[in-house]
């Protein structure tokens, strides 16, 4: 059963991607058209040179040749395309801030599970409690307060008004010291305190209430019920009996996050200089290189549909309940 579930899913996944890849070229395409960056900075470039260049980059061929040539590319050879700037893979840039962006991410997504669960499990304990509606309400201004203005909140207070009163300071950008040549884990600690908090700070806010939410359904069951009534500790029916069941659905929501190496870091990333896939995106994307961009959207539209699958599978196996056969 789990064989053929996967396979349909496989093939679900496959239109898409397809889908995906379409609109993504389209809108690419309808935005920068034949545009090649650089070519209006140079007064001496020719009106043959300039239209040399686009043959051989293949933008005067018909708009369905290009989408094949670049589709085939991913396809059969895992080209993304070449940068429009440089002429550089973008693969390789995306190889080379890949580790930061998974760095950030992972630890936003361990602190996001590690205090919305517990905050989840409180608020949903005691509800309808001023707790309760304390939770609430930080939960809430998680999702309202715009993750750029609590950033620059942070770099005002931790790192320009910290450094100005003679108190330790957290540094407002980079990945590590640019005087520091090697490797040092504390360095890059202190430089991922404030982007890993903002980021999850904002995931905190979604699964806590996420997670109360599943705790009241599971706490109203009738083996909850049961379990209270032989007696057992009001303590082990909440966080062993309830919570078990309780989480299983935040598998799903943790593994959509997938796409956050990209989309969910981007403004993060920008606003602590954090030399990420995000980042990447937005330079690039402001230097009109959207061939880089488009391989970089796309390879987030993989991670879209492998979270996507990673996650129905482990929701699967989590709970014995689901049959893969009848997905």
């Amino acid at each position: 059963m789990l064989v053929r579930y996967v396979g349909q899913r496989l093939l679900a996944s496959l239109v898409v991607v397809i889908g995906v890849t379409i609109i993504t070229f389209l809108v690419m395409h309808v935005t920068a058209g034949n545009y090649v960056p650089g070519l209006e900075v140079s007064l001496e470039t020719r009106p043959e040179d300039a239209q040399r260049l686009r043959q051989q980059l293949g933008l005067d061929q018909p708009l369905y040749v290009q989408y094949w040539t670049w589709l085939s590319g991913i396809v059969f050879r895992g080209d993304f395309g070449r940068s429009l700037i440089d002429n550089t893979t973008v693969m390789s840039h995306i190889a080379d801030r890949l580790p930061n962006t998974l760095l950030l991410t992972a630890t936003a997504i361990v602190l996001g599970v590690g205090i919305s669960i517990p905050m989840g499990v409180m608020a949903a304990v005691r509800r309808g409690r001023r707790l309760d509606d304390f939770l609430t309400v930080l939960s809430t201004a998680g999702v309202a307060v715009p993750q750029f203005w609590l950033g620059l909140l942070l770099i005002l207070v931790f790192s320009v008004s910290f450094h100005r009163w003679g108190l330790p300071w957290l540094p407002s950008s980079g990945a590590h010291d640019v005087l520091i040549t090697d490797f040092d884990p504390l360095d890059r600690f202190v430089h991922l305190i404030m982007p890993a908090t903002v980021l999850a700070f904002f995931y905190v806010s979604i699964w806590s209430r996420f997670t109360r939410s599943s705790m009241i359904e599971v706490l109203s069951q009738d083996y909850v019920r049961t379990a209270r009534a032989k007696g057992m500790p009001e303590r082990r029916v909440n966080f062993v009996h309830a919570l078990r069941n309780a989480v299983v659905p935040m598998v799903t929501l943790i593994g959509l996050e997938l796409p956050g190496l990209v989309a969910g870091g981007l403004i993060v990333e920008v606003v602590f200089g954090w030399p990420g896939i995000g980042r990447l995106a937005y330079e690039r994307a402001v230097d009109y290189d959207y061939t880089m961009v488009l391989g970089i959207t796309t390879f987030a539209a993989f991670l879209v549909v492998a979270g996507n699958l990673v996650a129905d599978v482990l929701y699967g196996v989590l709970d014995p309940r689901i049959r893969y056969g009848k997905a």
